[in-house]
C-alpha cells in the first residue's frame, strides 16, 4: 500500500471542506426558506379574509380636534363659552355648560361604547357629565358629581347618582386626564374610568332617565357643572349584540 503524498492529502483536505461547506449552506438555505414560507403562511393567517369582518367596528372619532363638526353647545341657562383649543373641546365654567351630538340619526340607541378623555381644569363638581340612548331612554354618567366626589348614573328608578345602586366616591384631581368608557347593551350599562370599573348595572325591569337639567344634553352630550372641563378623543363603537 503507497503512503499518499503530502499535496495529496492536501488536496483532499480541500475538498472534504468544500463539500462540508456546500451541505452547511444548503441546509441554511433550506432553513432559510422554510422559515420565509412559514411567516408567509403566519402572515396570511393573520390577514382577514375578504367579506369577513369582526364582531365589533374598529369605531369612529367624533372629535377631530380642530372644529365642533357634529356638536353644538347645549342650550343651558347660565352656560359658559364653549371652544375648541389645542387639540381639546374647552367647557368653560357656567351653572351648566356642554356639547350635543346633532346627527340623531347616526347614533346607535344600543349595544355601542363611547370613550373619551376628560379633565376638570377648574371647579370642584362634575367635570364629565355623558348623557346617551339606551334604547328610547336616555341616561346620564357622572364623574365627579356633588362636591367633586360622586360617580354613577341619573337617573335609575328615579333615583339620581348619589342615591341609587351605582352610587361610588372617588377622588379626581383638576389638571388630571381621566379615560372614561360607556357599554350599553341589551342587558347591562358599564362604565370604567382609567382601568377601574365603576358601573355594572343590569337594566332589565329598570325605569331609566336623566334629570330635567340634563334633558338639553339628549341624545348624546357632555356636560360641566360649575367647572371648566377639558375633552379629547371622543369615540364611537358599535357592538354586536
Amino acid at each position: 500500500m503507497s503512503i499518499p503524498s503530502k499535496q495529496h492529502a492536501k488536496r483532499v483536505g480541500v475538498a472534504g471542506s468544500v463539500a462540508i461547506f456546500c451541505v452547511l449552506f444548503a441546509a441554511g438555505c433550506a432553513l432559510a426558506a422554510d422559515r420565509a414560507s412559514e411567516q408567509k403562511r403566519e402572515g396570511s393567517q393573520s390577514l382577514p379574509k375578504a367579506g369577513v369582518t369582526n364582531k365589533t367596528d374598529t369605531g369612529k372619532s367624533l372629535f377631530d380636534g380642530k372644529k365642533l363638526t357634529g356638536w353644538k353647545a347645549t342650550d343651558f341657562a347660565g352656560r359658559g363659552e364653549v371652544s375648541v383649543k389645542d387639540g381639546k373641546i374647552i367647557l368653560e365654567s357656567g351653572s351648566m355648560t356642554g356639547i350635543t351630538w346633532t346627527n340623531a340619526n347616526d347614533l346607535p340607541r344600543m349595544n355601542y361604547e363611547i370613550s373619551l378623555e376628560a379633565m376638570r381644569v377648574e371647579g370642584g363638581d362634575f367635570f364629565c357629565g355623558l348623557t346617551f340612548p339606551v334604547g328610547k331612554d336616555p341616561c346620564s354618567l357622572i364623574v365627579g358629581g356633588w362636591g367633586g366626589g360622586v360617580v354613577g348614573l341619573s337617573s335609575l328608578d328615579s333615583q339620581d347618582a348619589a342615591n341609587n345602586e351605582t352610587t361610588r366616591y372617588m377622588t379626581f384631581q383638576n389638571g388630571r386626564w381621566y379615560l372614561i368608557r360607556l357599554r350599553v347593551t341589551e342587558a347591562k350599562i358599564e362604565a370604567w374610568i382609567d382601568a377601574d370599573k365603576v358601573v355594572d348595572v343590569t337594566t332589565a325591569d329598570k325605569t331609566i332617565s336623566v334629570r330635567i337639567e340634563m334633558e338639553e344634553s339628549k341624545p348624546l352630550g357632555i356636560a360641566s357643572w360649575s367647572t371648566t372641563a377639558a375633552l379629547r378623543n371622543l369615540q364611537l363603537r358599535r357592538l354586536q349584540p
